[in-house]
């Protein structure tokens, strides 16, 4: 496997396309219905597709003897702003919409996709994608059955509603609130979007599913200019939620943690180089735990025999306190799902239990080639690509300690805290962070700031290296994005503070 960069806090902006069809005919009105929990026929309001249209074509995708067949229908809304030096420097509006059309035959998967949502293009599609498969087998009439919207995400207004005259008070807001913070703040930038996103997923067993997905995402990076030396850090929240979540105090914990993690800076030196116990704040840690562990339990890596875990399940990988779950179902978390992009209704996977290896993450094709469920976990970044074995919302579990426990226990270490960027090698799970700021113990005490370091392991090696684990747990509420096979999609993760007792930190030899 090559090298991949580890997850972004970054959104990614979709296609232009033509306005879609249910707001060209609805308006106003219709977005208000929509946000409702069901629709009896979702696809004449959203789509403007009908059910023998639908049925039409997923016969055409099983007619070469597909063992499993779908429709995945997407339009997407994403609006962006940046508030730069006072002035609005950017804003935009991206939509995009379309069709991916799948045939799977054992392991293998036949697609297309068209953004042309009529009969003819998507007949056309169709027999692109079953050609997969290599026989002709009569599909006999499909009964479509729809399945009622989850509730883990839904809003009052959604934001195709929602007027940059609305947003733009928020961010002048936050903009004299970190302006004000310190005098050291020379220069403010913030980056906002939201989105809408709705799909239907028409399956060839008859299932359709209806989703409506927002997302809100507000970032604030801030340069600061003290004896003259200049540091740069910042913050950033998001949710699928929406307008009404930017209370007055979530806005200004966001600027203060901007602020805070920007100034410590200037009193930061870096840590000495070498092996040393490394502690993983609660957190924004859970980046570590995403990236070096969790991308090892996908099923495609582990069915490919890529991943080091491929023959671990049932062993025992880390110590009994140990306990790793990806759950889609938190309400409102960004990487929330009612259900995953295959139609599969999501819940909670818990990977490691009590230390012991208990199980992978599954799409439908996994699912099958290990004779087990699926777990919800099939996702995709649009309309124009397959779904994969993604991870959802990634952490681990509180353990018997605590984080003053966990201090007093390291005679001479770091603490973890912010992450800027990293290296991850998925199959062996060699890893590099960079850490934005941390913290030095000595003798059980945490004694100086830190800044600009590497820590350097193996995940696998790490997961079994954890001697303590805390009970403050929690998800990081940033907005992180994570790649995979040139797709990106939404997560959260997160976990308790943790001793890691060896990794090699990069930083500067030890006097």
């Amino acid at each position: 496997m090559t090298r991949r960069t580890f997850v972004r806090s970054m959104a990614a902006a979709g296609a232009l396309v033509s306005m879609p069809h249910f707001l060209k005919r609805s308006g106003v009105k219709a977005a208000h219905d929509l946000s409702q929990p069901a629709l009896a026929q979702p696809f004449l309001d959203w789509f403007g597709v009908d059910r023998a249209l639908i049925e039409r074509v997923l016969r055409e995708l099983g007619s070469r003897g597909a063992d499993a067949a779908d429709l995945y229908f997407q339009h997407q809304r994403l609006n962006t702003l940046v508030l730069e030096d006072g002035i609005i420097s950017r804003a935009s509006s991206h939509i995009q919409q379309g069709v991916g059309l799948r045939s799977v035959v054992g392991d293998q998967t036949g697609y297309a996709f068209t953004e042309d949502i009529s009969l003819p293009s998507m007949l056309a599609a169709a027999q692109t994608a079953a050609a997969i498969a290599g026989q002709t087998r009569a599909v006999a009439p499909i009964a479509l059955n729809d399945t009622h919207m989850g509730d883990l995400y839904h809003v009052q207004v959604p934001w195709s509603e929602v007027g940059i005259e609305h947003k733009l008070p928020l961010l002048r807001q936050v903009e004299t609130l970190a302006e004000a913070a310190d005098p050291a703040v020379e220069k403010v930038r913030i980056y906002w979007v939201d989105a809408d996103e709705r799909v239907m997923i028409a399956r060839l067993d008859g299932s359709i599913v209806t989703d409506q997905r927002p997302m809100t995402r507000l970032s604030l990076h801030l340069t600061a200019r003290k004896n003259g030396q200049v540091q740069t850090g910042g913050t950033n929240i998001a949710a699928r939620q929406d307008l009404g979540w930017y209370t007055q105090e979530r806005l200004k914990r966001l600027v203060s943690e901007a602020v805070g993690r920007t100034l410590i800076l200037f009193e930061a030196d870096h840590p000495p180089a070498g092996e040393l116990p490394v502690v993983l704040a609660a957190g924004a840690s859970g980046i570590l735990l995403h990236e070096a562990i969790g991308h090892g339990l996908e099923a495609d890596f582990n069915r490919k025999g890529v991943s080091i875990y491929s023959d671990m399940l049932g062993q025992q990988v880390a110590a009994p306190f140990v306990t790793v779950v990806d759950q889609a179902t938190l309400p409102h978390e960004r990487g929330a799902l009612n259900y995953d992009d295959e139609g599969q209704p999501c819940g909670r996977t818990v990977l490691v239990e009590n230390g012991v290896l208990n199980s992978y993450l599954h799409d439908a094709i996994s699912a099958r080639h290990y004779k087990t469920p699926p777990t919800g976990s099939g996702r995709r970044q649009s309309y124009k690509h397959a779904p994969l074995p993604r991870m959802t919302c990634t952490f681990m579990e509180n353990g018997p300690h605590s984080r003053e426990a966990i201090i007093r226990a390291v005679k001479r270490g770091i603490i973890a805290e912010t992450y800027a960027n990293g290296q991850v090698r998925i199959g062996a799970g060699d890893f590099t962070f960079f850490i934005k700021n941390g913290w030095l113990i000595e003798n059980g005490h945490i004694t100086a700031p830190i800044k600009d370091c590497n820590i350097i392991g193996n995940g696998p090696e790490a997961l079994t290296r954890i001697s303590m684990v805390a009970n403050d747990g929690r998800l990081d509420t940033g907005g992180w994005t994570c790649g995979k096979d040139g797709q990106s999609v939404p997560v959260s993760q997160g976990m308790p503070t943790v001793l890691v007792s060896s990794l090699t930190v990069g930083g500067v030899n030890a006097s």
